[in-house]
């Protein structure tokens, strides 16, 4: 099964099993289906729970954001998740607010899905990573999609929280299969946290590299060639839920040499935050600090060859991991 399969299953048993849940978005509807086609069959099955909105991402999650306040289910598509900063106001100073601003906690069960990253040729503002922008904020809870875990599971966690979730879909990942890897790998793990590695992998491989969902192929490509090439051996852990990031369920699984890749330019970002909180566990064991891998500070391109030598890619992960390794 394709991801962008897996996903439109998810959303399907989310409005099958829940009367209160509702999808709202841009160009969603059937016959067109959403974008990227992943909500496809939803309000041919759903009439009334799936609703085709205006173009204002900022409407569109503050109704989604109401619907949640009233004790329903909303579940909003930004078309690209670039736009999710015309959402940001929305998110920042009502949605996440909402929770606990009102002298008790109350529930808002919420999910805005944004399609992200590069790698598709859609240019400098249909291409960006911006999770970064999302980081730190009280009542806000941010995941990303991977092929590694089931979106069902995915969207049971999100919506358990009671809290609004940002759910960061790399679009890369749409046509990709589920739970694909190199013969070379296993997979193994739970909703939380995939652990990629070795067949009778050693308690301590060479690196150990972290990467949201989106990453995970890049990461795998460098990690093939690193064995194949360098006989180095690494470690892939794929965390579903960036933030707050449970650091507790990554210890038993890192080494002295730790590595984050993310697509996001540096400054700020998620992988810095990782990097923070594993320093203060792990300094007195780290043979040097946990390194970072960002894409270039510049606009993504559109025409792909330039794309590519913007973007982070398995040359990128693999020249980085060597780099670490040799100090």
């Amino acid at each position: 099964m394709r991801v962008a399969e897996n996903l439109n299953a998810a959303l399907h048993g989310l409005l099958d099993d829940d009367p209160t849940a509702y999808m709202l978005g841009e160009d969603i509807l059937d016959p067109y289906g959403g974008a990227f086609k992943v909500t496809k069959g939803l309000s041919t099955r759903f009439p009334g729970r799936v609703i085709g909105t205006p173009i204002s991402e900022g409407a569109l999650t503050g109704v989604a954001a109401g619907l949640a306040l009233t004790g329903n289910t909303a579940v909003a598509e930004i078309m690209f998740g670039d736009f999710v900063a015309l959402a940001f106001d929305q998110l920042c100073n009502f949605a996440s607010k909402s929770v606990s601003m009102y002298g008790r906690r109350l529930p808002l069960r919420m999910v805005v899905r944004c399609p992200t990253g590069g790698g598709r040729g859609y240019g400098p503002t249909h291409s960006q990573s911006l999770q970064k922008h999302f980081v730190g904020m009280p009542g806000l809870s941010l995941y990303e999609m991977s092929p590694f875990h089931d979106n069902r599971a995915v969207f049971a966690s999100m919506l358990e929280r009671g809290e609004p979730c940002v759910f960061f879909e790399d679009k890369v990942l749409y046509t990709r299969q589920m739970d694909l890897v190199d013969p070379l790998f296993q997979v193994s793990g739970d909703d939380d946290l995939a652990v990629v590695e070795l067949h009778d992998a050693d308690d301590y491989p060479d690196c150990v590299i972290i990467a949201p969902g989106g990453m995970a192929h890049r990461a795998l490509a460098a990690m093939r060639s690193l064995l194949v090439e360098q006989e180095i051996s690494c470690r892939l852990l794929v965390p579903s839920r960036l933030y707050p990031l449970d650091v507790e369920k990554l210890m038993p699984f890192l080494g002295d040499v730790v590595l984050v890749a993310e697509e996001s330019t540096a400054g700020g970002t998620w992988g810095s935050e990782v990097a923070h909180l594993l320093h203060d566990r792990l300094w007195d064991r780290l043979r040097r600090p946990v390194r970072l891998v960002h894409s270039r500070a510049e606009v993504i391109p559109t025409a792909a060859h330039l794309e590519s030598q913007v973007l982070v890619g398995e040359s990128t992960i693999h020249h980085a991991v060597r780099e670490a390794l040799r100090g």
